[in-house]
C-alpha cells in the first residue's frame, strides 16, 4: 500500500485552516510532521490519526461539562 505524502497547503485545504496553523502546529510538534529537504511534508494516515484524537479530546472534554442552569 503506497502511503499519501502531503505538503502544507494540502494538510490545510484539508483542515480547512491557514497554512500559517498548519506550520505552527508542525514546528511546535503539535501535528505529526517530517521535512524533506527542509520542507514540511504530512502522511495523509497520520493526520487522520491526529484528527481522531483531536475529536475524543473534544469529545471527552464535552462529557464533563455539566448543566449551567440554563432553559431547555
Amino acid at each position: 500500500m503506497t502511503e499519501q505524502i502531503m505538503t502544507i497547503k494540502e494538510v490545510a485545504g484539508y483542515l480547512k485552516v491557514h497554512e500559517r496553523t498548519v506550520y505552527r502546529l508542525a514546528a511546535k510538534g503539535e501535528l505529526p510532521a517530517f521535512k524533506v529537504a527542509n520542507t514540511w511534508r504530512f502522511r495523509l494516515q497520520d493526520i487522520d490519526h491526529w484528527i481522531s484524537q483531536q475529536t475524543g479530546t473534544l469529545a471527552s472534554a464535552d462529557a464533563g461539562q455539566t448543566d449551567r442552569g440554563g432553559e431547555s
